[in-house]
């Protein structure tokens, strides 16, 4: 069973590395994939992957609606290089948009996985701050 803990209204630490938000969006795409990443406390996009689209394209495939963003903030991201040269291969943070019944769930990688994967307890401190703040951005998407 997953252990879920509050975070804010409509958000959800799961026991299994993530944090997550359903909004009322319906669709994924065009206007509602991330309304606003100004939201996202400092955090950027640099990376899109429609897995839907290259599923499709490649394989013939069918699915719902499925975008991997590869999301960043550059002080936490150095901060993080600062301690462990290795964390980079846990960033960018990965975000992912979906599709589940009439609602888009937004979810996240719990940065506390990169302390827990890299054994480096001085990684704490920019977790702790990076949950902070992709906690307060996944509550903003659903005001």
């Amino acid at each position: 069973m997953l252990a879920r803990l509050a975070h804010g209204p409509g958000l959800v630490r799961e026991g299994r590395g993530r944090l997550s938000s359903s909004l009322g969006l319906g669709r994924v795409g065009g206007d509602t994939r991330c309304p606003d990443w100004a939201a996202w406390r400092g955090f950027g996009v640099l990376t899109e992957i429609d897995v839907r689209a290259t599923l499709r394209d490649r394989l013939g495939e069918e699915m719902e609606d499925y975008l991997i963003l590869g999301a960043c903030n550059p002080p936490l991201a150095h901060r993080a290089l600062q301690t462990d040269r290795h964390i980079g291969l846990l960033l960018p943070c990965n975000v992912v948009v979906r599709s589940d019944g009439g609602e888009t769930v937004v979810e996240a990688l719990d940065p506390q996985v990169m302390v827990s994967v890299s054994g480096q307890p001085e990684l704490a401190p920019v977790a702790e701050e990076a949950t902070r703040r992709l906690g307060a951005a996944l509550h903003t998407l659903r005001s």
